[in-house]
C-alpha cells in the first residue's frame, strides 16, 4: 500500500509539469494576450478535463481491481505488481519510439475564445494520463477508501502543480529546456512504474 501512494503521488507530480500539460495553455494565452487570472482560470477547466478523463477511466480499472483481489489470493502480492512492471517497461519503450502531441496552435490563432477554449478542453479530456491508471487498479484491489484517496491526491497535485508552473512561467521565471523534460517524461513515468513494482513485492 505505501509503494502504491507514493508511486502515484510521484507519477502524479510529474505529470503536473510536463509541459504538454500546460504550455499549450501559456502559449496560446500569451499570443491572445490573456491576463495572467485569465490563463490560470483556463487552465484550472483544462486541466480538471484532463484529471475527470483520467479519474473515469481509473475508477474502472478500480472496480476490476477489487474484483480480481476478491477472486485471485494473489492479485495484490504477485500479479499486481508484475503489472506494474510491465506497463512500466512499455512506457520506457516508448520513450525510442515517442511521437510528441502537438495542438495545433496556429489555427486557433484569431478564432474566438470561447472556441479557443473549447478546443483545450477537449484536447485534454482525450488525453488522459494513462501511467496513473495502473495505480487505480492496484489502489481498487485494497479497497474504495484508497481508490478514492488516489484519485483526490492525483487531482489536486496534477491542477496546483499546472497552476504553479503557468504562474512562474508567465512571470519568466523559468529557464528551462521544456522540450528535453517532456521528451524524457515517459522514460522517467517507466522508472517509477518499475520500481514501484518491484518494492511492491516486498511493501504491502
Amino acid at each position: 500500500m505505501t509503494s502504491i501512494i507514493i508511486g502515484s503521488f510521484l507519477i502524479s507530480l510529474l505529470h503536473a509539469v510536463i509541459p504538454s500539460h500546460w504550455l499549450p495553455v501559456l502559449t496560446i494565452g500569451k499570443k491572445e494576450q490573456w491576463s495572467l487570472k485569465e490563463t490560470e482560470r483556463v487552465t484550472f477547466i483544462a486541466g480538471l478535463a484532463h484529471v475527470l478523463s483520467t479519474i473515469i477511466i481509473g475508477v474502472l480499472l478500480g472496480v476490476i481491481g477489487i474484483g480480481l483481489n476478491e477472486q485471485i489470493d494473489h492479485f495484490t502480492h504477485l500479479i499486481a505488481p508484475s503489472i506494474l512492471i510491465l506497463i512500466g517497461l512499455y512506457f520506457v519503450r516508448q520513450h525510442y519510439v515517442h511521437h510528441h502531441f502537438h495542438l495545433q496552435k496556429q489555427k486557433l490563432s484569431g478564432k474566438p475564445k470561447s472556441k479557443i477554449i473549447g478546443a483545450l478542453i477537449i484536447a485534454m479530456f482525450l488525453s488522459p494520463c494513462l501511467e496513473i491508471e495502473a495505480y487505480f487498479l492496484l489502489a481498487g484491489a485494497k479497497g474504495w477508501w484508497l481508490l478514492v484517496s488516489i484519485a483526490l491526491m492525483y487531482a489536486v497535485v496534477s491542477i496546483s502543480g499546472m497552476l504553479l508552473w503557468i504562474r512562474f512561467a508567465y512571470k519568466g521565471l523559468l529557464k528551462i529546456n521544456w522540450h528535453k523534460w517532456e521528451h524524457n517524461a515517459g522514460l522517467i513515468s517507466g522508472g517509477v512504474l518499475i520500481v514501484t513494482g518491484i518494492l511492491s513485492f516486498f511493501i504491502y
